[in-house]
């Protein structure tokens, strides 16, 4: 008979780790008597970060003796006491791959419902002193489990655990955790996870999202890169667009033809340092796909030294290094109707796919829709109204922003703001495909407006520069600064330059891997496991090579990386 063996509560503390604060509810300890359990928590218990834990569908988490015994035994440890694991319920039974998803459960005076796996964290790596334990759980198939409360009541160490209802498709807490992390889903398991309806909505819109990848088309792979690291490209002009936008026109300094970019596609440029890599940035290719020439449009930015340098003192005849065209941020299919969205210097990536459009004298739908300060800072306006005008179903929408200006508005065009009852009144039909580059407020109100309108967020594809927000869940102390060299004495090994943030440094072995490295640079993030399961810290390697120092348990795609498991073995540049 299964039988609830302690029940484990701890409300949430900050807790001092690397160097960092985080606010955790992950210390768990026994308590003796009855306990009432309610919708949200168990009297006593709280959680830190309620994005990845609690809530209604993650109420009480549930781990097994059997489990304990089990890595007391790998890990060679004696000292794993009951809610070590952040658990809720430690329990004789049932087990991750005897559980399934929507399994109820009586339990003392309540009843549960067991809504999904333990979610990778590594905060009970913190909790058990052991970094690779997120990773462990999975790869051993020994996650635990959330339930979700249907009739709340009290409860008490040695009450029995009986089942009161087997879950749809009989999915078990194992195969669940197994078809979102481990490679090699199984189809028709997940199939059977996405008509579960007791499944969380989390990992139910994870499983959705998964399917959707599985049901497109096979794309081609990547084209490998047309080099490698980084080469010499000479300057054939440099062509003012606006006061602050300039062109500079690249090609081989060998007359070769230069490898075809994809439109969409970006250029990372570095510029020379002294006595050490220079920095680096990255310019969208604003040029036709298959030119033989490629093109960056600049602009110069106040305190922007890539793009101060560009202006004062690149020109015709000088040499500049780049590495070969990158980015996923490319047209996804060739049928559906496209939406073109832009802001200031965004143009463009967007620029690039008009021209393929163009060339191609496609028949699609094509909605073009730029803001600009004004006529004067409105680059390309030209250029894109000569390329709308080879493509028989297309439509501009301008929009100027300056205060003062005097314009004759139109169908076309707008004096103001771009707002959320514009984009639903341009038509854009649900099947469409739209594209978004701009700064980060405007992509999200258009993504959200586009989606008010019937678009699916997996067709709304967005490219943005610059530093991406943070992911450090449970971490209270947030980056505040600008990036800047680690600490201590400068490192001996390879560069590693962090194309996002400008900065580059050279490699230390007293760092474990590249995101602590990327951390004490106080580079803005993204993570959750920190041992290669949950893929929050994939990022592009736009050169160079890694090794992982803990093997992911999928490895990412080509041409990505995994910062929080890999160092590098030679000189990289990271899209950081």
């Amino acid at each position: 008979m299964a039988t609830l063996l302690s029940v484990n509560v701890g409300l949430p503390k900050d807790v001092r780790w690397q160097g960092r604060t985080v606010r955790t509810g992950a210390w768990k300890y026994p308590v003796d008597g009855p306990r009432m359990v309610r919708r949200l928590n168990i009297d006593g218990d709280g959680q830190g970060d309620l994005q990845g834990h609690g809530g209604e569908q993650r109420a009480v988490l549930v781990y097994q003796t059997q489990s304990y015994a089990y890595w007391r035994k790998v890990l060679e440890r004696d000292d794993l006491d009951f809610g070590r694991f952040g658990e809720n319920f430690t329990v004789d039974g049932p087990a991750d791959d005897e559980a399934c998803i929507g399994d109820r459960y009586r339990i003392g005076e309540a009843e549960f419902e067991v809504t999904q796996p333990r979610v990778t964290c590594y905060r009970v790596g913190m909790r058990l002193d052991e970094p690779r334990m997120a990773s462990l759980l999975v790869a051993h198939h020994r996650p635990g489990f959330y339930l979700r409360v249907i009739t709340e009541g009290r409860v008490r160490a040695g009450d029995r655990i009986t089942r009161t209802r087997t879950g749809k498709g009989s999915l078990t807490v194992a195969d669940t955790d197994a078809l979102l992390y481990l490679p090699g889903a199984d189809p028709a398991k997940l199939r059977t996870a996405l008509n579960i309806e007791a499944l969380s909505p989390g990992w139910q819109q994870s499983f959705q999202d998964m399917s959707r990848r599985l049901d497109q088309p096979a794309r081609p792979a990547p084209a490998a890169p047309g080099w490698r690291g980084f080469k010499q490209l000479r300057v054939s002009q440099v062509v003012p667009e606006t006061p602050v936008i300039s062109s500079f026109y690249l090609r081989s300094t060998d007359s070769r033809r230069l490898p075809a970019a994809m439109p969409g596609q970006y250029l990372s440029v570095r510029i020379p340092g002294e006595g050490r890599a220079g920095p680096v940035r990255s310019y969208s290719l604003s040029s036709a796909p298959g030119a033989a020439e490629y093109r960056i449009s600049v602009k110069r930015e106040d305190h922007g030294e890539v793009s101060t340098y560009l202006h004062t003192h690149l020109h015709s005849g000088d040499v500049i290094e780049a590495a070969a065209p990158r980015g996923a941020f490319v047209p996804a299919d060739e049928r559906t109707p496209v939406a073109l969205f832009s802001a200031g210097i965004g143009v463009t990536p967007v620029l690039a796919m008009l021209h393929q459009l163009a060339g191609e004298h496609s028949s699609r739908a094509v909605w073009w829709v730029h803001t600009a300060r004004d006529p004067g800072q409105h680059a390309f306006a030209e250029e894109a109204r000569q390329l709308l005008a080879r493509l028989p179903d297309s439509r501009a929408f301008i929009y100027y922003t300056a205060p003062d200006l005097k314009v004759t508005e139109g169908p076309h065009l707008t004096h103001g703001r771009m707002t959320s009852e514009n984009i639903r009144e341009l038509g854009i039909p649900a099947d469409a495909h739209a594209y978004l580059c701009g700064p980060t407020g405007f992509m999200s109100e258009v993504t959200s407006a586009l989606q008010s309108a019937g678009l699916s967020g997996a067709n709304i594809h967005t490219e943005a520069f610059g530093a991406l927000s943070a992911i450090n869940p449970g971490v209270t102390d947030a980056v505040t600064g600008r990036p800047h060299q680690p600490p201590g004495p400068q490192g001996t090994g390879p560069f590693v330059t962090f194309a996002r943030s400008g900065l580059s440094t050279r490699w230390s072995d007293q760092y474990a891997t590249l995101l602590e490295l990327a951390e004490a640079c106080d580079i803005p993030t993204r993570w959750s496991c920190r041992t290669g399961v949950c893929h929050t810290c994939t990022t592009p390697l736009l050169t160079g090579r890694i090794q992982y120092t803990t093997q992911p348990l999928e490895d990412p795609a080509a041409g990505e990386v995994l910062p929080c498991c890999s160092i590098p073995t030679s000189d990289v540049l990271l899209d950081l």
